[in-house]
């Protein structure tokens, strides 16, 4: 076994990615609110290594008010064709401005005015609406140089546990769960 949980995670996404699977990187975001509601949906994982999971959302978005009040998250890939699954948890932080402004600036110029154009999460009376406010945005920066609104950048999930499951027909599926030590990592592997 790999002594670090992101380098085995690395070797399983490049599988994935090698095997032709859609969408390799979409993970389940599970947060929770205040009051401890939950809240699930699919992001898509835009960086990995030793110091985190990233995504990036617009910070006034569900998710984006669940992580200000309740800074920990859970994130989950399932590869159902390769039979693999890999759990995440851990505190989750904002990436800094420069990330988030490098990523914004490698979109296409329609996500960056949909970033601007849509207050995520609230509701919209007409789906013409935002195509029209879009519009507008697309006059303000014809040059297509659009800048990333403040309310919109990364996060990152630190891994304080990661679980990497095997699916086994038998149903005795292996299960090597890594837990974040003060020095390296404990792993042990656990009952299906």
């Amino acid at each position: 076994m790999e002594p670090n949980p992101v380098d085995r995670f690395k070797a399983w996404l490049d599988d994935a990615v090698a095997a032709g699977l859609p969408e390799p990187t979409a993970m389940s975001l599970a947060t929770a609110s205040a009051d401890g509601a939950p809240s699930n949906r699919m992001v898509l994982l835009k960086g990995v290594d030793d110091a985190g999971f990233v995504f990036f959302t617009n910070f006034n978005s569900t998710k984006g008010r669940d992580l200000k009040d309740n800074p920990r998250a859970a994130i989950v890939f399932h590869w159902q064709p390769l039979g693999r699954q890999v759990r995440v948890t851990g505190p989750v932080r904002k990436v800094t401005a420069a990330e988030s402004d490098a990523y914004f600036a490698s979109r296409p110029v329609g996500s960056k005015l949909s970033a601007w154009a849509s207050a995520q999460s609230e509701p919209v009376l007409q789906r013409e609406d935002l195509e029209q406010k879009v519009a507008e945005l697309r006059e303000r920066w014809p040059d297509g140089v659009v800048p990333r609104p403040p309310h919109w950048g990364g996060y990152r999930l630190r891994p304080e546990v990661v679980e990497f499951w095997t699916h086994r027909d038998d149903r005795l599926h292996d299960r090597i769960r890594y837990r974040r030590k003060r020095y390296g990592w404990a792993v042990d592997r656990v009952a299906p």
